[in-house]
């Protein structure tokens, strides 16, 4: 019998908030965290705006500032949220061998060093044109070890492990967009198998640098509304041209249900299913017949054990850009068929920006807050319909609704597809 798999802990650090009550309360009121651009001068760049984690410091957390000063921004976002969702779960008395504990991110890269590479790349061109040698000799001078190690996927899980001794599985993916649900998923499949106890799963990410921006403003995919940064994130909206790039940290406590039970622990919901699939198409288009998504939304109601007609919510990817919002669109009608026109599809990025590799599992624990509040957040901008869109968007608005079971969507660049289907305990 397949071991089953709930949520004890919840933690989150994003731009509507600190922390997961704060956050749900402001997309429940409809508010928005996309402003003018402050982490760097973009005053140059097509997009000027983004959804900045505010007035947030890893002090905040209870960490001393010397300690992490070389981190990367991500890690320290991880680092808050983790704390967090463990101190939430209660779950540290009750591990008694370390190895039964893992821990599985979806974090993208981090630590860039602009500063330090602008002096590189001004050594380089001392003389009017590039001398990769000069290049080299400034960065062995220049650059420090430790920042260097910092930059790669892996070390906001390594220092969790170390944080909090857990000596079990330790993975981190970085499926693009889809990578906090991919890692969800996965440490559920660990649980399930019996190889874990527990698992810290979630992602982290900021992208809000000169790279990150460029990258995204090279592939059109970013918002250019500069003058109303507000309205700029407006999933399923006729007028819509693109995300907001937004970033942060979520982290759960994903532990087995008896344990749970056993220590009596507060359980938030249940990772009833979990689907994932490749799109096997081009690296940044969508198919036009969404058949990824539709098959990663199927696989993870058939493996909760249910049919299409019992879901009651679906947080969306729902990220603004022309084409995702149309195939999603089109995705969920192939999956509901003849319900889909009364299943109501939210897309919470049109009040937080898209986190990137963060964006799912924080998606992931706003279906746990509607289904414990019985609230559906809105898909606030929702104001020139699309022919194409043409769903319940829960447009701008809050509302009531009893949800027991909701689908959450993250579908990434390069066709990486993971839906998770969240469950109400009962």
């Amino acid at each position: 019998m397949r071991r089953r798999v709930v949520i004890t802990g919840i933690g989150m650090i994003n731009p509507m908030g600190h922390d997961a009550e704060t956050v749900w309360s402001g997309l429940k009121e409809g508010k928005s965290g996309v402003a003018k651009t402050t982490l760097f001068d973009a005053s140059g760049f097509p997009t000027k705006i983004s959804a900045e984690v505010k007035n947030w410091d890893i002090t905040d957390a209870g960490e001393p500032a010397e300690l992490w000063q070389n981190r990367g921004r991500h890690t320290k976002f991880a680092i808050g949220a983790a704390k967090q969702a463990v101190a939430d779960s209660g779950v540290m008395d009750s591990i008694k061998n370390p190895v039964r504990f893992g821990v599985y991110m979806g974090s993208g890269e981090g630590n860039q060093d602009f500063t330090t590479f602008s002096k590189m790349m001004a050594a380089a061109l001392a003389d009017g044109s590039y001398d990769a040698s000069k290049f080299i000799g400034a960065g062995l001078e220049l650059l420090d070890p430790a920042k260097e190690l910092e930059q790669e996927p892996n070390m906001p899980a390594a220092h969790l492990a170390t944080m909090f001794n857990a000596q079990g599985p330790n993975l981190n993916c970085l499926t693009a967009c889809a990578a906090s649900s991919q890692a969800v998923g996965e440490a559920t499949e660990i649980i399930r198998r019996g190889d874990a106890d527990v698992m810290l799963a979630g992602g982290t990410h900021s992208m809000i640098h000169p790279f990150g921006v460029t990258g995204f403003n090279l592939l059109t995919a970013l918002s250019e509304n500069n003058d109303d940064p507000t309205k700029a994130s407006r999933p399923f909206d006729r007028l819509r041209d693109g995300f907001v790039l937004g970033e942060g940290s979520a982290m759960v406590i994903l532990e087995e249900l008896e344990s749970a039970k056993a220590r009596g622990a507060t359980i938030y919901g249940e990772v009833a299913g979990y689907g994932t699939t490749a799109d096997a198409y081009r690296i940044t288009d969508i198919p036009p017949d969404g058949h990824g998504g539709i098959a990663a939304m199927r696989m993870s109601i058939a493996d909760a054990g249910l049919n299409p007609s019992d879901i009651n919510y679906v947080n969306a990817h729902g990220t603004s850009t022309t084409v995702n919002d149309k195939v999603e669109t089109l995705a969920c009608k192939e999956v509901f068929g003849e319900n889909a026109a009364k299943t109501p599809v939210s897309s919470t990025k049109s009040m937080m920006g898209h986190l990137i590799a963060a964006a799912g599992v924080t998606e992931m624990i706003v279906c746990l807050m509607a289904m414990r509040d019985s609230v559906l957040p809105p898909t606030i901008n929702y104001e020139n319909p699309d022919p194409l869109c043409d769903l319940d968007y829960v447009p701008n608005v809050a509302r009531e609704a009893s949800i027991k079971y909701a689908l959450n969507n993250s579908f990434g660049f390069g066709g990486q597809n993971v839906t998770l289907c969240l469950s109400r305990f009962e």
